[in-house]
């Protein structure tokens, strides 16, 4: 069945619900974040930044750490600048790329991250008391679809009928 103009599916109904739902989470989850961080003196931004490094298991540029946690490339500049000054990573020459470096952990930001990791381990294991496996999984498979289509929208034209007038 096709929507008429201004109208959701069904499905378009559940899926803003789950949007409503993320953006609240997305809250909650950078607070809590900030919480477990401060101790270790990190933001949950420094984190996400030290963590996308720890994940590639590789030093990345700053638009690579961008895209793969969904940040502005600026914002993450800033961070890496911040995470520089406090000897948590440092740049290195990037040889497919000379203005863009590459930001490599240091041991002190290696020791931090792993610091923060152990303590979230024991914080995520609670907040996922009583939720199944099986749930937990089609919630981040859901999530990472949704992810893709985000990411595939950004890079397709938006042709819809009925806009040929909007700029």
């Amino acid at each position: 069945m096709t929507p008429t103009a201004g109208a959701r599916t069904a499905e378009g109904e559940k899926a803003t619900e789950v949007i409503l739902s993320v953006f609240r989470a997305y809250g909650l989850l950078l607070a809590a974040g900030d919480l477990l961080a401060a101790g270790h003196g990190l933001t949950s931004a420094r984190w996400q930044v030290l963590g996308a490094i720890t994940l590639a298991q590789r030093p990345l540029s700053v638009p690579q750490v961008a895209r793969r946690m969904g940040l502005t490339r600026q914002s993450v500049h800033t961070t890496v600048n911040r995470l520089v000054a406090d000897g948590m990573v440092e740049l290195t020459a990037n040889a497919d790329h000379q203005r863009s470096q590459l930001v490599r952990l240091t041991e002190l930001g290696l020791a931090t991250y792993q610091a923060v990791s152990q303590q979230q381990a024991a914080w995520v294991s609670q907040l996922a008391a009583g939720l199944t496996v099986a749930e937990l999984g089609t919630t981040a498979r859901v999530l990472g679809d949704l992810c893709t289509r985000l990411e595939d929208a950004r890079t397709q034209p938006h042709d819809q009928e009925g806009d040929d007038d909007e700029p």
